[in-house]
């Protein structure tokens, strides 16, 4: 266990001394958002219907960017080898790295979405419930994300290959958040949405560590 706090804590510092790399994913999260009132008009009523869904469509695509480098950087360097020869479950070690992802990425994306909520007018009801799905559903997209990288760790394109993994796992997760923040602003419970939100992340939690250690036994050999 204290092998994988020392990997979460080795990735994290490395990702704050490259800020620019955290930066550059912030800067795609409200840029990519603040294009689509450019293109479905700027009328507030419009744009509070559609706000949710962008705001977890484009925090999607900006976990992305961090998930291609998830485990590439070890398969460059040659350290992959050691990574799944280390006396520590390899299972355990790939959940450290995905760990230090989120923390290093989905966090900043958490603390800075009510802003883009408020730029694309999401009604104030739902706000709070915004916040819980992220904080519920990140996790999974991030664990998702992680089996898409450990399997095109080494393939040529690998980006575009990633996305075409994890992309389909990480619908049921769009949809349960979508709705859970439409009930909170029409009224209504999201209690039901939430709980199948963190039954998704805890899904993936389950079969993400055996899945990645998997792939990266065989990019390995």
């Amino acid at each position: 266990m204290s092998a994988a706090f020392a990997l979460i804590a080795r990735d994290v510092r490395m990702a704050w001394r490259h800020p620019n790399e955290i930066a550059t994913i912030l800067a795609f999260f409200v840029i990519a958002a603040s294009l689509f009132p450019f293109g479905i008009g700027p009328e507030p009523q419009i744009l509070a219907r559609v706000a949710i869904g962008i705001v977890w469509v484009t925090a999607l695509l900006a976990c992305l960017m961090s998930l291609d480098r998830l485990f590439q950087a070890e398969a460059e360097d040659g350290s992959l080898d050691l990574l799944v020869t280390a006396p520590a479950p390899l299972e355990l070690l790939a959940l450290a790295k995905v760990a230090a992802q989120w923390i290093t990425t989905a966090l900043p994306l958490i603390a800075i979405s009510p802003i883009v909520a408020t730029m694309l007018h999401l009604p104030a009801e739902g706000y709070a419930t915004l916040l819980l799905t992220l904080v519920l559903g990140t996790p999974g997209l991030s664990l998702f994300g992680g089996i898409g990288a450990a399997l095109s760790v080494n393939a040529r394109r690998g980006g575009a290959l990633l996305a075409l993994i994890v992309l389909p796992l990480t619908v049921p997760i769009l949809i349960f958040a979508v709705a859970a923040v439409d009930a909170a602003i029409a009224g209504l419970s999201p209690r039901p949405h939430l709980f199948l939100l963190a039954g998704l992340s805890v899904f993936a939690l389950t079969i993400a560590p055996f899945a990645m250690a998997a792939s990266l036994r065989q990019a390995a050999e």
